[in-house]
């Protein structure tokens, strides 16, 4: 029954910093924002959600959707599929935004990942869809 991940959330004090990361340096389309709250990106089939986790903690008001609130401490990680074909493409845009490249290799099995911190410093994984066996 399930198809895949819709979404992941990931958390930043600073949602400017988040947005020009994403959008500004990734390349990633905004979806949908509340000022000091969240910032939402499309990302192919899924949506990267960036939440301030102040702001997400805090329950939902008499007139909000009843979403539970929630948020996270600490670095989270996220691993955006980019195909295999683009990754050397991809590690140039990070070098040419100034992003440092935490770690890029290839794993025993062959694929490689890209790693890099966002504003936030959460990991950003970046590698193609054969890390896990399935096809692009």
């Amino acid at each position: 029954m399930i198809q895949g991940v819709l979404e992941a959330a990931l958390y930043a004090d600073d949602l400017e910093a988040a947005r020009r990361f994403y959008t500004g340096v990734l390349g990633l389309p905004e979806v949908a924002a509340q000022d000091r709250r969240h910032v939402f990106f499309g990302c192919g089939q899924s949506v990267l959600l960036v939440f301030c986790p102040a702001a997400s903690r805090q329950p939902p008001g008499p007139d909000a959707l009843p979403v539970p609130s929630h948020g996270a401490d600490g670095p989270g990680h996220v691993c955006l599929r980019v195909a295999r074909a683009d990754m050397d493409a991809m590690a140039a845009r990070l070098e040419h935004a100034g992003i440092v490249i935490e770690s890029d290799f290839r794993w025993p099995h062959g694929p490689r990942s890209i790693y890099v911190r966002d504003p936030a410093g959460n990991s950003v994984e970046f590698a193609a869809a054969e890390l896990w066996g399935l096809t692009e």
